[in-house]
């Protein structure tokens, strides 16, 4: 008698955007049954999950509420990543730099936390100019001001709390003159033996006044960076726990490494992995998410530029993809610019001729 083979589990992505699609189709080429929906409130997630029955609820969107995820994880027999604990804290500057500094002894720049613009006034006072002020809470950098005189505390202030979220604080660091801003893939998953990370080649990146985030990899280290860098990675993604891909933010000055932020899933600085990668940024999220095999093997260095924004045309895509080498993904929120070389410094000049063909009026 032939066995019968259980039906494949069922992925549930919450998340309708161009990351959650890419996702989506990673777990769907390993032949895992998908439902991706958009994210509403706990009530309609719970009720999704109840229709669809899946084993797995994966966040592609920093813009799931951690309470969504802790009301997803009560649900028996069902795996939610990233953790609510890893969600929340990949929001909570305060939280996070607590964590990496005090309890993991991680290095960061010295870094203060103030509760009014007076206390700002006597951190500024304390440790001296010039000071990076930003809101505790989210993700991205609105809201940051760089505070270089005490006329100026004021406005900082406001500028970092007008977004009327709670709590109404603010984390104030050193500006550290740094080489280097660098991002290492980081795939936690678990093997029989248990947890095990593995780490992509190192991703430098900038973004310009005004202009795109342009990335490219691999960004060369020193050896003795690199192994800070790892070293690093692997502290605070087994702390948060959980599997999936961390994207791991690190500041870079000769051999000193910084720990900056975590984001527990791929990120738009990731992107060129689809071109420079055996597996893309989001085939390895799946990947450790299910458990199963994975490697980051780099196949040709790459670059890219991120650009928000705008229509691109047929004819458009036509000349920027005379380039060599090169590719474009159009989405309804932009598009991006990749491109492939022998060498970094090729692959940042194409993939900048490719951006500036879809950035021309």
């Amino acid at each position: 008698m032939s066995e019968t083979r259980a039906d494949p589990p069922v992925v549930m992505v919450l998340g309708t955007t161009p990351a959650g699609g890419e996702l989506a189709l990673a777990f769907q080429r390993l032949g895992v049954g998908v439902a991706l929906v958009e994210i509403l409130d706990a009530a309609a997630v719970i009720a999704k999950m109840a229709e669809v029955k899946p084993r797995y609820v994966v966040a592609a969107s920093p813009d799931v509420p951690p309470e969504i995820l802790i009301a997803a994880a009560e649900t028996e027999n069902v795996d939610v990543f990233p953790t609510p604990r890893g969600a929340r804290l990949s929001l909570d500057r305060e939280g996070l730099r607590k964590l990496a500094a005090d309890e993991l002894g991680l290095p960061t720049v010295p870094f203060w936390f103030a509760g009014s613009a007076e206390e700002l006034d006597a951190v500024a006072r304390h440790a001296g100019f010039p000071l990076v002020v930003s809101p505790v809470a989210g993700q991205s950098t609105a809201g940051s001001s760089v505070l270089t005189r005490p006329e100026d505390v004021e406005a900082a202030w406001k500028l970092a709390t007008a977004g009327g979220g709670s709590p109404q604080r603010v984390v104030a660091e050193t500006v550290v003159e740094v080489d280097d801003e660098v991002t290492l893939l980081t795939a936690r998953s678990i093997a029989p033996s248990g947890p095990t990370v593995a780490f992509c080649e190192p991703i430098g990146h900038r973004r310009s006044d005004g202009g795109p985030l342009e990335s490219w990899q691999p960004h060369q280290m020193s050896p003795a960076a690199l192994d800070a860098a790892r070293s690093i990675a692997a502290r605070i993604v087994n702390s948060l726990g959980g599997r999936g891909l961390f994207s791991v933010e690190l500041l870079v000055r000769g051999d000193e490494v910084y720990f900056s932020g975590v984001r527990p899933r791929p990120e738009d600085v990731g992107l060129l992995t689809l071109r420079s990668q055996r597996l893309s940024q989001f085939e390895l999220h799946a990947r450790a998410i299910l458990g199963v095999s994975l490697d980051t093997i780099m196949i040709s260095p790459a670059a890219a530029e991120v650009l928000e924004g705008g229509t691109t045309t047929v004819g458009v895509l036509s000349e920027a993809l005379e380039v060599p080498e090169s590719d474009v993904r159009v989405s309804d929120n932009g598009a991006i610019a990749i491109a492939t070389a022998p060498d970094v410094v090729r692959a940042r000049d194409r993939a900048h001729r490719v951006s500036s063909v879809l950035r021309a009026p």
